[in-house]
């Protein structure tokens, strides 16, 4: 560490006054260079989010409005995206149900043609849970080796569905042919430690979130973890929800893991944390 240090060091006083201006993150050597971006993949206006987001009274009655995020995550030349978002054919024509409006800007694909990424370069799907809101741009990326939690995986295949909206968008890989990892615990997805989904039970049976280990420092992606900062604070629990005791105990899990590592945590839903990471199209790093 000292020498590292002491080479830093020397390096800004070689660099003369200029240095000033932060240098650009790059992956220690021999790791594959490891980059982050925010996709817009819809928005809402729940009507009632006291009611909608919370089991025990803790807000006031009306409207919030919350976001859908997605992410893609490029290691070295390969690329993992997690959660697909709001279905595209929301793109111009916003909806409008008894829980609220849902609308959307652009799609997945039209955002990643931007990066000059093709749908089928995307070699990893995951799915931080099958919530509809987190799964509807899934069949754009039939290519993608889906990974998903192996309890989401029993719930769409039940009679009925657990959600019959999000079993037709996963089909492909829940009946078809596609390719799917089934998991049961944490899971390295690159092999390196980089890129992990973190099993966290209680929304759904088989709910992750992802923690990205950026040269720049870590970042924790929420999935539903929480919803909205507030939800932190009060342990918030939705009446959509599988098992409370187990989200209780995930929330312990989550909050220790970016204690521990000083994460950057990103609620997926919560609008102030875009600002978080850089505007797209620009990548954390």
């Amino acid at each position: 560490m000292k020498s590292f240090l002491l080479a830093a060091l020397a390096s800004l006083a070689a660099a003369g006054p200029a240095s000033a201006q932060p240098a650009p993150v790059t992956a220690p050597a021999g790791q594959a260079e490891l980059s982050l971006w925010r996709l817009d993949c819809g928005a809402l206006t729940v009507a009632q989010y006291g009611a909608f987001f919370n089991d025990a009274f803790d807000y006031p009655a009306g409207p919030k409005d919350v976001v859908a995020s997605c992410y893609l995550i490029k290691h070295g030349d390969r690329y993992l995206l997690w959660d697909a978002g709001l279905p595209d054919a929301l793109v111009g024509n916003p909806m409008t149900l008894p829980i609220g409006t849902m609308r959307m800007q652009r799609s997945v694909v039209d955002q990643l043609r931007q990066l000059n990424v093709r749908p089928e370069q995307i070699e990893y799907l995951g799915i931080s849970h099958y919530h509809f809101d987190h799964v509807g741009q899934a069949p754009r990326f039939p290519g993608a080796t889906l990974l998903i939690g192996r309890g989401d995986v029993g719930a769409l295949l039940s009679t009925p569905p657990a959600d019959a909206d999000s079993a037709a968008a996963l089909g492909h890989w829940l009946v078809g042919e596609g390719e799917k990892t089934e998991l049961t615990a944490d899971h390295d997805v690159f092999g390196d430690g980089r890129v992990t989904m973190i099993k966290l039970p209680g929304h759904t049976p088989g709910h992750y979130a992802l923690l990205v280990r950026l040269a720049s420092g870590p970042v924790l992606l929420s999935g539903d973890m929480y919803h909205f900062t507030e939800q932190v604070a009060n342990r918030g629990v939705p009446p959509f929800n599988h098992n409370r005791a187990d989200t209780l105990a995930s929330m312990d899990r989550f909050d220790r893991i970016a204690r521990n590592l000083g994460a950057r945590v990103i609620i997926q839903h919560e609008p102030a944390d875009v600002a978080k990471l850089p505007a797209f199209p620009q990548a954390a790093r």
